[in-house]
C-alpha cells in the first residue's frame, strides 16, 4: 500500500511538473460518463437480463442435482451397491455438465464476454471518439481516466472534461436525428448553454445514481436469498444424512447384540 501511495505521489508530481511546462492535462470519469449515456444503460440492462437468466438456469440445475443427492441419501439403505454407484456416477456427470455450462457462459471466452463486447463496445467506442475530438479541439496533451486509475488520489474539478464528453455525445446523437433547418437552429442554441447552467444534466446524474444503487441493492438481496436457501437445503441434507447414519448404526448394534446373545 505504501508503495502505491509513493507511486501516486510521484505521478501527481510529474503531472504538476508537466502542467507547469505548458502541457495541457485533462481527465474524465468513464463510469460517470457511461452511466449518463442512455445507449449504455440500455445495453447494460439487456446484458443484466441475459446474465440473470443464465444464473437462474445454473441454480435450477444445481437445485435439481441437490434434490437427487438428498433422494439418494434417503434411499441408500434400500439400494444395492451397484445401483448406488450408478446413481452417484449419474450425479457426477450432471455436476460436470453444470460446470461446463458455467464456463461456457461466464468463462474468459464465454458468452458474457462476447455479449459485453457486442452490446457495450459500440457505446465505449462512441465515448472514446468524443474524447479524442474534445482533446484535439481543446489541445490537450494528456487525458486520464479517473475511474480506472487508482493512483489519482486527487484531481481538481477544473481539469474534469467528463461533462464536455457527455455534451459532445448528446449533440452528435441530436444531429443525427434532425432533418430540418429549424431543428438544427434550435440545437445550436441549446449547445450555447454553459455547463454551469445545465441543471437537467445534474438531476439526471442523481437519478441514474439512485437507480444504480437500487438495482445493486436488489441484486444483492436476491443473492443473499439464494445463498440462504442453498444453506438451508445443505443443512436439511446433513440432518437427514445424520439421521440415516444413526438408524444404520442402531441396526448394526442390534445385530451385533443378537449375535453375542446367541
Amino acid at each position: 500500500m505504501r508503495t502505491k501511495i509513493l507511486v501516486s505521489i510521484a505521478l501527481l508530481l510529474g503531472l504538476i511538473s508537466t502542467a507547469q511546462k505548458g502541457a495541457r492535462v485533462g481527465y474524465i470519469d468513464m463510469d460517470y460518463i457511461l452511466e449518463n449515456v442512455p445507449e449504455f444503460n440500455e445495453a447494460s440492462a439487456e446484458l443484466d437480463k441475459r446474465v440473470e437468466k443464465w444464473r437462474q438456469e445454473v441454480e435450477l440445475k444445481l437445485s435439481a442435482i441437490e434434490d437427487e443427492k438428498i433422494a439418494l441419501a434417503n434411499e441408500k439403505v434400500l439400494l444395492t451397491k451397484e445401483l448406488i454407484e450408478e446413481r452417484e456416477e449419474d450425479i457426477y456427470y450432471k455436476e460436470k455438465e453444470v460446470l461446463d455450462y458455467q464456463h461456457n457462459r461466464f468463462g474468459p471466452k464465454g458468452d458474457l464476454v462476447r455479449y459485453k463486447q457486442t452490446l457495450i463496445q459500440p457505446v465505449q467506442d462512441q465515448v472514446f471518439n468524443a474524447i479524442q475530438e474534445i482533446a484535439k479541439l481543446k489541445k490537450f496533451d494528456f487525458v486520464f481516466d479517473k475511474s480506472s486509475d487508482e493512483s489519482m488520489l486527487f484531481t481538481a474539478d477544473r481539469y474534469d472534461i467528463s461533462d464536455l464528453v457527455l455534451r459532445n455525445i448528446t449533440r452528435a446523437a441530436k444531429r443525427k436525428q434532425v432533418s430540418t433547418k429549424a431543428e438544427k437552429s434550435r440545437i445550436e442554441k441549446e449547445e450555447k448553454n454553459t455547463l454551469a447552467q445545465d441543471k437537467e444534466l445534474q438531476e439526471r446524474q442523481k437519478a441514474l445514481e439512485a437507480k444504480k444503487a437500487e438495482r445493486e441493492a436488489l441484486i444483492e438481496k436476491k443473492r443473499k436469498d439464494r445463498e440462504a436457501l442453498r444453506q438451508k437445503k445443505i443443512a436439511e441434507y446433513e440432518a437427514r444424512r445424520k439421521q440415516l447414519l444413526e438408524i444404520r448404526q442402531r441396526k448394526k448394534d442390534s445385530l451385533e447384540a443378537l449375535k453375542k446373545n446367541k
